[in-house]
């Protein structure tokens, strides 16, 4: 110990002791250190080191090896529920118990929100009815009604016509509240066709203040005569005579060239083309997915469980659904009562009007021009309702129609 003591304390005043000499050797072994530092140092990716360096221990992947895997991880997950029972139970009767109750309250809150609940109908609720049947009546300009093939109920009175004479023309201007019908029958004609063909109307509900239109001195249609025409094939299709189409059109041939009108007497628009013009078909006013709840005619009172008469159709929907003009018109009125809630009535010329019931919110104001799909209130439950839905009702003349009629 003394001697390696004191080898450390003088390292460089060395002495041999015997055989061995401490300096020599010391010398030897501090070169190969200082080499081996430097190594380290400098040269970090000498062969030598990398021979010490780290892999990772890959293990090879078969069918056994994870059937091995997967009856492990099933043994202690089943050694886990085992052990766990009374906790995992507990905790999935507490989750059943939060599902349910959010569903429930769920359901509780979309009633309380969508439905009015029981109500009992009063006597009050009839006069409502009443009172909203006669603002319809007043709302229906002109007094003349047609029949489904355009002919106007009501022409006894009118003057014979003759078809032996020329077919002539006047212009007429219409003036606010005019209507089809009512133009046609202040000037005797029989069948609002006449007017219809002769001045190429598309819908006479578009039908203005201001417009000229050409008034026949006798009812008849315009024809275009076509390839192939010959009169006797004109007077077979319309049922019309040789000598009054003669007549009426002054003509001096029986040739006819393409492209030539001829004014046919007492002819009618067909079935298809009149009731297009008329505007008769109407969109359906809720375009989202809906469900029909209830029809027209008389049924049992869904509240009152009596037999009563229902005044439209009902399309069931969630509120808040757009509810769409049917067909294009004029705003008349904008209100609420007990029986229809918020509600909107169109009126859409030549007769018609339309309504729209328990609205949660009125969007068209009183006044507003609307084309056909303009949206115009949201579907709700507001007055004498089981929940909600539109009430849409559909009158002609200020009597009901079944909107099944119209609806295209």
């Amino acid at each position: 110990m003394e001697i390696i003591s004191y080898i450390q304390d003088k390292p460089r005043n060395r002495i041999s002791f015997g055989n061995l000499n401490f300096g020599a050797l010391e010398t030897k072994f501090r070169k190969r250190e200082k080499s081996a530092v430097k190594s380290v140092t400098y040269l970090p990716f000498t062969p030598e080191l990398r021979n010490f360096s780290a892999h990772k221990v890959r293990k090879n992947i078969s069918v056994q090896n994870f059937l091995r895997l997967l009856g492990h991880s099933l043994t202690e997950a089943g050694e886990f529920i085992s052990s766990n029972i009374k906790i995992l139970s507990l905790s999935f009767v507490l989750f059943c118990l939060l599902v349910s109750g959010l569903v429930t309250s769920g359901i509780i809150h979309n009633r309380i929100v969508n439905f009015t609940g029981p109500l009992v109908l009063e006597d009050g609720h009839t006069q409502l009815i009443e009172n909203l049947d006669k603002l319809m009546e007043g709302f229906a300009l002109g007094n003349v009604e047609i029949d489904d093939k355009g002919n106007l109920l009501d022409v006894e009175t009118f003057p014979a016509q003759s078809l032996t004479q020329p077919v002539s023309f006047q212009t007429y201007k219409v003036r606010p509240g005019d209507t089809i019908s009512g133009i046609a029958g202040k000037f005797g004609l029989r069948n609002i066709s006449t007017l219809i063909s002769v001045n190429d109307i598309g819908n006479v509900r578009q039908l203005a203040a201001g417009q000229k239109l050409k008034i026949p001195s006798i009812d008849g249609i315009i024809y275009t005569v076509k390839s192939g025409d010959s009169l006797s094939s004109v007077v077979s299709k319309y049922g019309c005579k040789l000598d009054d189409l003669l007549d009426v059109n002054e003509l001096t041939s029986e040739t006819l060239t393409k492209g030539q009108q001829l004014f046919i007497p007492g002819a009618a628009l067909d079935a298809s083309t009149l009731k297009n013009a008329m505007g008769e078909l109407f969109r359906l006013p809720i375009s989202a997915k809906f469900r029909w709840s209830s029809p027209y005619g008389t049924r049992i009172d869904p509240i009152a469980n009596v037999k009563s008469f229902h005044t439209g159709t009902d399309m069931a929907c969630p509120t808040g659904t757009p509810i769409l003009a049917a067909m294009s018109g004029r705003v008349t009125t904008t209100g609420i009562n007990r029986v229809y809630g918020n509600y909107v009535i169109i009126d859409h010329g030549n007769g018609y009007q339309t309504l729209y019931a328990h609205m949660s919110k009125i969007i068209a104001s009183k006044g507003q021009w609307v084309s056909q799909g303009t949206r115009i209130g949201l579907v709700g439950t507001t007055g004498y309702s089981t929940g909600p839905h539109l009430h849409f009702t559909v009158y002609k003349n200020g009597k009901l129609v079944d909107p099944m009629s119209v609806l295209k």
